[in-house]
């Protein structure tokens, strides 16, 4: 009940109490202080429902330099407080059990007394029910005046009531209820809004109830308006506004967003590493101890090497490590039963569930390789390379196939040539002792290999490589038979060319590396050009089988090179090659000639001088500088002609009189080196003598070559043009002739009829248009006359063809109607050309017919005889086209 003179609350009990649930018996309290408030003074008593937990409870304000809270639930004054200084928002007053360390809070606000004598006062409680009394409208015995309606305290309602229902939870009552009959209605959301019908009123007595339990997780309050009115349906009171508010039940369970939570951890971490966070959720209210979660670690599996290896912030969930001694070789995994409690924890009111939290433990390099064993063994045949010789094997207890766990070998003695490699074998991480240079066994015939063994990665901190990560590689290497070799390769020779067959020219020996194997090598030709050479087969000595010539084509850079084999007697045999490089001296064995060869000058040279050297094989000082005279046979050629040497290699050649008739005339020119023995030849230098234009060229090279050829052949090779151009000219005539023939058999008209031959007059006048009707059918294609001009068979030639019918074939076109004679040809030797049913010639061939009393028959039907039904006609078919009807006439099966 309010009571505006003391400022005091003091609680009523209502009827249907729920049962006993600790907290304080109103989560809102509104007092109504004086304007004035001394230090001291007590202003209103909380009253907490405890359950019977007596004196554990302690109370707490929010502001205590304004206010102080006794034990025993009385609000003081902890200072003078005047309106003006009065908080604007509400306080409030903690709850709190020292030995659950449960809290309960409850919200205080503060009226001045000023606002409540201008209308803003908190409605009258009766003693036996919760009574909301309407304001009067008219308050001047009390008031002066009022500006607003009062503010009703919610009305707070416990979640999951069991009834029974309907249960009342206040009754409305107007003033004006005295002098006349009223009606109450409330509406709102809950009344006559969705959702209906969970809040009902007495229409007469004014009695609200809730018709149904409520869910605070649905609907966590319910905001009415009640209304009175007399029986007119007039309104006599204004609306009141109604809160009711749904008190929240510890009715959900914390419920974990996963059941299932995955972490990592790294092995060897130390105490304090954070972990993971597991998070849990609860529908109810999380202000109240009913939402508040703690959460705990049940248990942990396996309990290695402790049974507590993690630990759980109670508040936040995190997960993290208390106890050293992670190591993924002995537990890789640790399976967690988290559990999250309502209540703050509190195992005797509050509800739980549990999660399974997973922890992983990750790998370190905490582990070195280590060789199985401390010696490995392996063989290798000499000279052989990119072969495996040992697989070392090591263990690694860090994860496979990850850095912490892959091996790396390397060779820390025993190779300081570097004949050696240890790669590994990605899948297996074993080291593959792998030859990279030949091994020759007479310089070595074992190796001790030292290999050490690492990880990708280095070892973790404090962790030291034990012995067992080297291991030592004893290596036998295998004599095998080498080939012989030439020493050296290639072999050099210098000789001068010539050197007479039989000759010895060196001795090209091999050797065999195999000291420790009695060998016999033995020798052979592989390559020789130009088959100069001879080699013996026991000794390796080289002779000649012919001379030695310098300037062969076989030489290049004055370089002869020849290839020999050397064979030894091993099992298997093993061969070895050498090159035999002769450098070949020049000797003056080649007589020099003229060059160039052939030369044009004109007539009238101006000047009359041709510029000539020598060509010789040799090198020099076999070769230039050279001496140039003129033959002295024939007579005319010194006479007409004279050299003059201009230098050691060069002389000139000209004229000595001032014409000379075009032809080609052959200078005979005797050219003599400069070699210790002077090679000397007769060369002769061919020149075309011919008339030239202003710019010094040629003009009559035709006439020029005719002056070469004696009067003879010229005569000859103009005979044989005229007899040519005679027989050209027969054969056109002839052909002419035959195409006339074939013209005239192809007139299918009567002889006396055909006017094509005769002799038309066409310059005579005649009396008229109507005398120049001529028939020009006579000049058209006998094929494309009309059915109806075809002539009775008594006008017709004797050789012309019957008219029986004849085989169907498919037919030619014709030329266009009417036309020539010339288009008629050249179409029927076109439609020949491109029918597959003409025979197979190349010209234009007519078959017509005979005439009749032939005493050789008819050759119409080639199948009448039966004598040759036992011939084979499928050859037809590869003669061509054309012959392809007669294969598919007479080839082939009865069908």
């Amino acid at each position: 009940v309010y009571s505006l003179n003391s400022g005091l609350l003091i609680a009523a009990e209502g009827r249907g109490a729920p049962p006993c649930r600790p907290g304080f018996s109103e989560d809102v309290y509104k007092v109504v202080v004086p304007d004035i408030t001394e230090k001291g003074q007590p202003l209103f008593n909380v009253r907490f429902v405890s359950c019977g937990r007596g004196g554990l409870m302690q109370f707490e304000c929010s502001n205590p330099s304004d206010f102080r809270i006794e034990a025993n639930g009385v609000l003081y004054a902890a200072r003078t407080l005047q309106r003006s200084t009065l908080p604007v928002s509400p306080l409030l007053i903690t709850a709190s059990d020292a030995a659950t360390q449960q809290q309960w809070v409850a919200q205080v606000t503060l009226v001045p007394r000023q606002q409540v004598q201008e209308g803003a006062v908190p409605p009258v409680m009766s003693k036996d029910l919760k009574e909301i009394a309407f304001p009067p409208r008219n308050m001047d015995s009390q008031l002066k005046r009022m500006k607003r309606d009062w503010v009703i305290p919610p009305i707070n309602v416990p979640e999951n009531s069991r009834g029974p229902f309907p249960q009342e939870l206040v009754r409305i009552r107007s003033d004006h209820d005295k002098n006349r009959s009223l009606r109450y209605s409330v509406t709102g959301p809950g009344a006559d809004q969705p959702p209906t019908g969970i809040f009902i009123i007495d229409p007469i007595s004014g009695e609200l109830s809730v018709n149904k339990p409520l869910d605070r997780e649905h609907i966590s309050s319910f905001h009415l308006r009640a209304h009175a009115v007399d029986l007119n349906g007039n309104q006599v009171e204004n609306p009141i506004d109604i809160v009711i508010n749904v008190i929240d039940m510890n009715d959900n369970r914390p419920e974990f967003t996963h059941q299932i939570w995955n972490g990592t951890v790294p092995e060897g971490s130390k105490p304090g590493s954070f972990v993971m966070t597991v998070t849990a959720v609860d529908k109810d209210d999380p202000k109240t101890a009913n939402g508040m979660l703690r959460y705990k670690i049940l248990s942990q599996n396996p309990e290695s090497p402790t049974s507590n290896m993690f630990t759980i912030n109670n508040k936040t969930g995190g997960i993290i490590t208390v106890a050293a001694g992670l190591d993924r070789e002995k537990v890789p995994q640790y399976t967690l039963i988290i559990q999250a409690s309502d209540m703050e924890g509190n195992p005797m009111y509050g509800l739980s569930n549990t999660a399974t939290a997973v922890i992983r433990v990750t790998d370190i390099n905490d582990n070195p390789p280590e060789f199985t064993a401390e010696t490995f063994f392996g063989e290798v045949p000499e000279n052989r390379v990119n072969v495996i010789v040992a697989n070392l094997t090591v263990t690694d207890k860090d994860q496979p196939n990850t850095p912490a766990w892959n091996a790396v070998y390397k060779i820390t003695g025993g190779d300081p040539t570097g004949r050696f490699s240890v790669p590994t074998d990605p899948t297996t991480n074993e080291g593959l002792v792998t030859v990279v240079k030949p091994i020759d066994y007479e310089t070595s015939r074992t190796y001790v290999l030292t290999v050490e063994a690492r990880n990708e990665v280095s070892l973790a901190k404090g962790i030291h490589t034990p012995r067992q990560s080297t291991a030592t590689v004893s290596i036998r290497v295998i004599d095998v038979n080498e080939s012989p070799y030439f020493e050296p390769n290639p072999k050099f020779v210098r000789l001068e060319e010539g050197m007479m067959p039989q000759s010895t020219l060196t001795t090209f020996s091999a050797q065999d590396p195999d000291r420790f194997m009695q060998q016999t090598i033995r020798y052979s030709k592989l390559s020789d050009p130009a088959n100069w050479l001879r080699i013996d087969t026991n000794t390796g000595r080289i002779t000649t089988i012919a001379i030695l010539d310098r300037e062969s084509p076989y030489v290049k850079n004055n370089l002869y090179n020849a290839t020999f084999l050397a064979t030894d007697n091993g099992i298997p045999p093993a061969s070895g090659t050498g090159t035999l490089q002769i450098f070949l001296l020049d000797i003056n064995d080649n007589a020099p000639r003229v060059s160039p060869q052939e030369v044009e000058i004109c007539e009238k040279p101006d000047p009359n001088a041709i510029n000539i050297t020598a060509f010789d094989g040799d090198l020099s000082p076999n070769a230039g500088p050279f001496a140039f005279e003129l033959a002295n046979r024939p007579v005319d050629v010194r006479r007409n002609w004279t050299i003059t040497r201009i230098s050691g290699d060069y002389a000139q050649v000209s004229l000595k009189i001032g014409f000379l008739e075009s032809g080609i005339y052959e200078i005979p020119i005797i050219i003599t080196d400069s070699g210790n023995l002077p090679m000397s030849n007769t060369s002769y230098l061919r020149i075309k003598v011919c008339q030239c234009d202003i710019n010094g060229d040629c003009t009559d090279q035709q006439h020029i070559m005719a002056a070469g050829l004696g009067t003879g052949a010229i005569i000859s090779i103009l005979l044989c043009i005229i007899i040519l151009l005679i027989l050209v000219l027969m054969f056109v005539v002839w052909m002419k002739r035959r195409d006339k023939e074939r013209q005239a058999k192809q007139l299918l008209i009567d002889p006396e009829d055909d006017v094509r031959d005769n002799i038309l007059k066409y310059d005579e006048e005649g009396g008229g248009e109507e005398d120049q009707d001529y028939d020009l059918s006579q000049l058209q294609q006998p094929d494309t006359i009309e059915p109806d001009a075809i002539k009775p068979v008594g006008i017709r030639r004797l050789d012309e063809r019957p008219l029986h019918p004849e085989p169907q074939y498919p037919m030619r076109s014709a030329a266009p109607h009417p036309g020539d004679i010339g288009d008629f040809i050249h179409e029927g030797l076109k439609a020949a050309d491109n029918d597959p049913t003409a025979p197979p010639y190349d010209s234009l061939l007519v078959f017509d017919y005979e005439g009749s009393g032939s005493t050789a028959g008819s050759l119409s039907s080639l199948n009448s005889s039966s004598s040759g039904g036992d011939q084979d006609y499928d050859y037809l078919n590869d003669w061509g086209p054309r012959f392809r009807k007669l294969a598919d006439m007479y080839g082939g099966s009865d069908d």
